[in-house]
């Protein structure tokens, strides 16, 4: 499983933990996985994707040979589009720049 996947999943258990109220807030989590904030907020920021992008996340094909080429800071610009047409857009491109590569 892509290591994107696993932290997508990761965003979900964690918002969970939040809104029921087992852990206070994004700083526990943070102390708790003895990670910095920042790195919560990076992870957490997934949950900001169309949903139909988390789902494409969810289910990427195993990396075969090598390193996984869908890093965690490939996502973070589209994320951070508030829009999810223009979210849609960015994640389209995105998959054609790796088909090209042949990473797909």
């Amino acid at each position: 499983m892509p290591r994107v996947a696993r932290l997508m999943a990761l965003a979900v258990r964690f918002d969970g933990l939040v809104r029921s109220g087992a852990v206070a807030d994004y700083a526990e989590l943070a102390e708790l996985g003895h990670v910095s904030r920042a790195r919560i907020t990076q992870i957490m920021n997934l949950l900001l994707l169309a949903p139909d992008i988390q789902e494409h996340i969810l289910f990427l094909p195993r990396t075969r040979n090598g390193r996984d080429p869908m890093r965690l800071a490939l996502f973070q610009p589209i994320a951070l589009a508030l829009d999810w047409r223009r979210q849609r857009r960015l994640w389209n491109e995105l998959q054609t720049i790796r088909k090209d590569r042949g990473n797909a």
